[in-house]
């Protein structure tokens, strides 16, 4: 049992450290703000020598497509469109249960508006069980529970492409109605970097040619994170704060083990900035990702920028080919913020789809108990738990 009364004399240590904090964020948020204004008399300037010393520079900073005094309203959502997420969920194998084996549950989300049409809100589970599946990526050092959440990420794009390609396809009077397909989370898969290439090279692919998918029919896709801990705006203007007249961090900076000198505003967070900076119904400008694992993805290199959508200041990433077609841009995030208001601070489609993924104790039982029942109907013998999985759940109190 937790003891409150020990509890509260820790209390106020806590609340003056966060007082603390919060002085100190407040004269990061301040200095951001003067940095944010030379740098954007500096801009072009500053892209070109991010250009020119990137391979010297040892953080990674993007790069803006617009001026950074951009602010935009976004435009309201046409009447009729569509919106497709999908979400996904696992349960893990296990040694001690029936069958060594692992569960991928996508949950895909069809919602139309002002089409009096009826919404798809269903899941496609897949079970995977042969050795190939259960074993092959231990040859590059990665666990199985691991490689199960790349296999997620692929199914989810996957199914989001097939879903979102079957329904605007001609005939029918769909085909020329607005579109999203949206995913949760960020657009850039950051675990490829500490794959091997063979591994990379079965993930990596399938993702983009679902990609490729959505293009050919000329649906944006979107990733929407919130509450984003990224830095990578903010990480611009270091090129304004550089003391050198070179951004050679390799020369200059090799040597320093702590803070760098062009830290000055750091750990301060993009979203912090736009926060003070977009009212609500706003974004920010548009940056160009420049993490060194977009180099494979061709013409999906990752665009993005932030957006005040009421609650929150929320990240908002699309591949090359949204960003650089401007209506569909707007139009994507016109029905991306309307998503978010029917969903009362989150987009609805996603959290729908991630309700429809999720895989909880009871369907996990359900699971076992009917595999079971197949596995005895072929024949097998000495079908059940272990006896540590049988003991774990049952109770003497």
């Amino acid at each position: 049992m937790l003891d409150l009364t020990k509890l509260a004399k820790q209390i106020p240590g806590i609340s003056q450290h966060l007082k603390g904090e919060a002085l100190a964020s407040r004269h990061r948020w301040e200095l951001a703000q003067k940095l944010l204004l030379e740098t954007n008399r500096r801009q072009d300037e500053l892209i070109q020598s991010h250009q020119q010393w990137r391979d010297r520079i040892n953080f990674t900073a993007a790069v803006p497509v617009e001026p950074l005094d951009t602010r935009l309203d976004l435009d309201s959502p046409p009447e009729s469109h569509t919106i497709f997420a999908t979400d996904g969920s696992q349960m893990s194998p296990s040694h001690h249960e029936i069958a060594y084996c692992y569960l991928i549950n996508v949950g895909r989300v069809m919602l139309h508006y002002g089409q009096s049409l009826h919404p798809l809100l269903d899941s496609l589970p897949e079970v995977f069980y042969r050795p190939e599946d259960l074993y092959i990526s231990r040859q590059w050092g990665i666990r199985t529970e691991e490689w199960m959440g790349y296999r997620r990420t692929v199914s989810e794009v996957s199914v989001l492409a097939e879903m979102a390609c079957r329904w605007v396809n001609p005939p029918g009077s769909h085909f020329d109605i607005p579109n999203l397909a949206m995913v949760d989370g960020s657009l850039i898969y950051w675990f490829l970097e500490s794959l091997p290439t063979e591994a990379r090279d079965r993930i990596l692919p399938p993702i983009l040619a679902a990609w490729d998918q959505l293009r050919s029919v000329n649906v944006p896709l979107m990733g929407y994170l919130s509450a984003s801990r990224s830095n990578e705006a903010l990480h611009f203007l270091r090129l304004q704060a550089c003391p050198y007249d070179t951004p050679n961090c390799l020369n200059h900076c090799a040597p320093v083990t702590e803070k760098l000198p062009c830290q000055v505003v750091e750990p301060l967070r993009d979203t912090m900035l736009w926060s003070s900076l977009l009212e609500p119904g706003q974004r920010s400008p548009l940056f160009r990702s420049s993490v060194r694992i977009l180099d494979l993805y061709d013409h999906h290199r990752i665009y993005f920028c932030y957006v005040h959508v009421g609650t929150e200041i929320a990240r908002v990433e699309v591949p090359e080919w949204v960003a650089q077609d401007t209506m569909l841009f707007n139009q994507a995030l016109s029905l991306m913020l309307a998503q978010v208001y029917k969903g009362y601070g989150y987009p609805i489609a996603i959290a729908e789809a991630h309700n429809q993924a999720v895989v909880r104790g009871g369907d996990r039982v359900r699971f076992f108990t009917l595999l079971e029942q197949q596995m005895i109907r072929a024949g097998l013998q000495n079908v059940g738990t272990s006896y540590k999985e049988a003991r774990k759940r049952g109770s003497i109190s």
